[in-house]
């Protein structure tokens, strides 16, 4: 081995960093590795928040920019699946967006899935003492965390627009999707700093360097090392070169949903018929590793607006953007602080419901195909999403070698539920669009009929919709026998590894998944200071 350490933290995406430093700050001599496949720095591309119309549809050094298999319900498309590849994870190129979801999540995954420990009480302190927000610390926020989170230094009067529309047509303001109630319409808390993206690397590794964390970056991990059924270390490959980082205690896995179970599958943790047709030697069985995937599917509703203060491709672009950079230089305010998804609501798809299962995001300008199709035009774009999707997907090898790309199935629309709710959904947003304050944008749809509905919309949505970024579920935790982890994020079937990242939930939240990815990674933490604590007291 050419180093051995106490943990070793493999993938730097939020739940990895949040652990990694925690771990680290518990106890001095404690020593902690985090392992990361791509670079250390974010680069200015990532920094500067608009650079999320660069970042988000190409693959780069920074973006795996993955697709899935052929989508049966999606007339047989392959669906576009961004992730983030550096210190930071997918915070390097998300939209910021600052969501916790909704208290029936977590109670939901104690009462039903078994997970003991992640109640709403549990996890909200954890997301409380991961916060910085700026707006100060109140009996839902924490002040003096890692992660900042802020309002946006300069808002687009179009978005605010948008929320008085919702306003007049019947839904509620919300100034704080992440207090009381997420129910409603407003601007969104982002996670930046100054006017610039403030990811999870930047926060809990960069802005505070500890002599006990190792950070070796562009380090693309090959297998979890295993001692019979133990977890003993994580084969690397670096600098071209093969070598075994040693762990003592324990291996945390946080590759992301996708990468997580690849790199246990690829170790021999997994469904173990599949794991034999790759010539991979099974350590434990573990039959529903890699599946019950879930993601939000997102239909955007495109519309071409020529107004100067949105955002888009045309003979302007120039000088907005040069204006924009000088602003962004002197003062971190300006067009190119903005995430683009400014502001949106949450809602409820029919008025039965108990709570929202919908999330509108308005964009400030045209998106089509996750940016990877452009319009010489102005206009903007407003994203629904279904909060929580029936449909169940999966995660498979498509090689043993982890620099192959695993084969992505979502199976988005298997469940005839999930098109309803989001057909229903695009209804909703068609009550704020109609509304006296948006009546001045209605603009022409990119594709089909401006209200297109019944039949029409959804072969739109067959043909356009997609990810809008938040799997989660393959290595979900439970209480059950047949789940991948306990509630404590221990790999069941073998001794000293656990996983720490958005593919434990045993279901999907109700919003964006950065900042719970984070508090996965808080939660992790705790569990082992504790065992730890009990153990030495029991010596």
């Amino acid at each position: 081995m050419s180093d051995v350490f106490d943990f070793v933290v493999v993938g730097g995406g939020p739940g990895g960093c949040a652990v990694a430093a925690r771990l680290a700050e518990a106890r001095p001599d404690w020593r902690v590795a985090l392992i990361e496949a791509g670079p250390a720095k974010s680069g200015v591309v990532s920094d500067v928040p608009l650079g999320i119309a660069i970042s988000t549809p190409r693959k780069s050094e920074r973006n795996y920019a993955y697709e899935t298999v052929p989508q049966k319900a999606l007339n047989g498309r392959c669906g576009f699946q961004p992730r983030g590849r550096g210190l930071g994870g997918s915070s390097l190129i998300n939209g910021m967006i600052y969501i916790r979801g909704q208290r029936e999540d977590y109670e939901g995954w104690e009462r039903d899935a078994g997970c003991h420990g992640w109640g709403w009480d549990e996890v909200l302190r954890c997301f409380k003492q991961a916060e910085n927000n700026e707006r100060g610390a109140d009996e839902f926020h924490g002040a003096g965390g890692p992660l900042n989170v802020a309002d946006l230094r300069s808002p687009n009067p179009i978005a605010g627009t948008f929320v008085e529309a919702a306003v007049q047509a019947g839904f509620e303001r919300n100034p704080d999707f992440n207090g009381f109630c997420q129910e409603g319409f407003g601007y969104y808390q982002v996670s930046q700093k100054g006017g610039s993206r403030f990811g999870a690397g930047r926060g809990y590794v960069a802005a505070a360097p500890r002599p006990n964390l190792a950070v070796i970056t562009d380090a693309q991990a090959q297998r979890v090392v295993f001692e019979g059924r133990r977890a003993m270390g994580v084969e690397i490959v670096r600098d071209s070169r093969r070598e075994t980082i040693g762990a003592r205690a324990e291996v945390l896995v946080a590759c992301g949903t996708f990468g997580s179970p690849q790199l246990l599958m690829a170790s021999g943790v997994g469904p173990a018929a599949h794991l034999r047709e790759h010539g991979i030697t099974v350590v434990a069985d573990s039959p529903e590793l890699g599946s019950n995937l879930q993601d939000h599917i997102d239909y955007a509703i495109n519309r071409e607006f020529r107004d100067p203060m949105l955002f888009g491709v045309d003979f302007g672009t120039p000088v907005q953007v040069w204006r924009g950079w000088k602003d962004y230089k002197r003062a971190g305010t300006g067009l190119l602080t903005s995430n683009i998804a400014e502001s949106g609501g949450f809602v409820r798809s029919q008025p039965d419901l108990a709570r929202p299962d919908v999330q509108l995001h308005f964009v400030i300008g045209i998106v089509d195909d996750h940016g990877r199709k452009r319009h010489f035009t102005r206009g903007y774009s407003v994203h629904v999403c279904v909060l929580r999707p029936k449909s169940r997907g999966t995660v498979r090898l498509a090689s043993p070698h982890m620099r192959v790309a695993p084969l992505i199935d979502p199976q988005f629309l298997a469940d005839p539920a999930d098109l309803h709710t989001l057909m229903n959904g695009v209804y909703q947003a068609y009550k704020v669009l109609r509304a006296p304050s948006m009546a001045g944008y209605e603009g022409r749809a990119i594709y089909g009929a401006n209200w297109a509905e019944g039949a029409e919309l959804e072969a739109l949505i067959r043909e356009h919709s997609d990810t809008i970024y938040h799997p989660v579920g393959t290595c979900r935790m439970g209480g059950d026998d047949r789940s991948v982890l306990d509630p404590q994020l221990r790999v069941r079937g073998v001794d000293g590894l656990r996983v720490v990242d958005a593919s434990v939930m045993p279901t999907l939240i109700s919003g964006n998944t950065a900042a719970p990815s984070a508090m996965i990674g808080e939660r992790a933490a705790e569990f082992i200071r504790q065992s730890n604590e009990a153990a030495a007291r029991a010596a």
